[in-house]
């Protein structure tokens, strides 16, 4: 395998930080997961731009344009050659001394891994999923707002065991208000009289790639759609739930907390937008 670090492809042995980076002491950093189909990286441009903005965010200067990240992206899955995979794409803030002042780093790490991918298990797909809901809540916006993808993923990991705990592979995550956010690495839509509806960016989620495709995909197909405020009812009571992601792309949702949703099988919606969203990852130019 090789690694880009740097803008230099190593052995995976070789790609190595400092101790005292400030990605690994304070998870002070940001990323991108990104799939690769049919050997052309899935959007993006969009992921880098997402990447961009995060960085800004919280004040991290990347030291590459968006042009040359997008090049060295494309030049890491090509080395391994990647057909159907994934790419995680990382920049630290750098290293630094023990304490929490970024005037104290210097030369951020640039790192993009290209890799085969492990997806939900087929099951899934044909028998759908079961949720939880997490007592664990989304990180308060004016805290660390949810659309900053940063290397500190501790509140989504906290959920995730809570999830594993209760032997379901997902769990939905709440905000600070009791409004159904989205799960601990996709977010969450739901079908109810004919129309898709998911939280609205400012519920406190990560803004998906995935899931604004899925979005434009139903308006393509007449799908009427909102993002909207949810709460744990409308969950409850809706005709067919299903979640996005760049790893679940569309997977369907079954029951949530025990409670059967629609006829407790994938909705016939769901199985569609599925259908089309592997038909635009075939026709997209990436």
């Amino acid at each position: 395998m090789k690694i880009s670090l740097n803008g230099q492809l190593v052995g995976k042995e070789q790609a190595v930080v400092s101790v005292f980076d400030h990605g690994l002491l304070y998870g002070d950093g940001v990323f991108e997961g990104i799939r690769v189909y049919g050997g052309k990286v899935f959007l993006l441009k969009d992921h880098i731009d997402r990447l961009y903005e995060s960085a800004k965010a919280i004040r991290l200067e990347i030291p590459i344009s968006s042009a040359a990240m997008i090049q060295a992206t494309k030049d890491t899955v090509a080395a391994n050659g990647i057909g159907d995979g994934y790419v995680r794409l990382v920049v630290t803030r750098g290293a630094g001394s023990l304490g929490l002042d970024i005037r104290r780093t210097s030369h951020p790490q640039i790192i993009i891994i290209a890799d085969t991918i492990t997806l939900y298990p087929a099951e899934i797909y044909e028998n759908g999923m079961n949720l939880i809901t997490a007592s664990t809540i989304r990180n308060h916006p004016a805290a660390c707002p949810a659309r900053i993808k940063s290397l500190n993923y501790l509140n989504n990991i906290l959920a995730k065991i809570e999830g594993t705990d209760a032997g379901t592979v997902e769990a939905l995550m709440l905000n600070h208000k009791g409004e159904v956010a989205e799960c601990t690495g996709d977010n969450i839509f739901i079908l109810k009289n004919g129309v898709l509806k998911t939280p609205s960016p400012d519920a406190g989620i990560l803004e998906g790639i995935t899931r604004n495709a899925v979005l434009r995909l139903a308006r393509e197909a007449g799908i009427p759609t909102q993002e909207t405020t949810l709460i744990r009812h409308d969950l409850y009571v809706a005709d067919e739930m299903f979640l996005t992601g760049t790893a679940a792309e569309v997977v369907p949702v079954v029951s949530l907390d025990g409670r059967k949703i629609g006829d407790g099988k994938p909705g016939p919606i769901t199985r569609r937008l599925l259908e089309l969203f592997h038909e635009f990852t075939r026709r997209v130019d990436a």
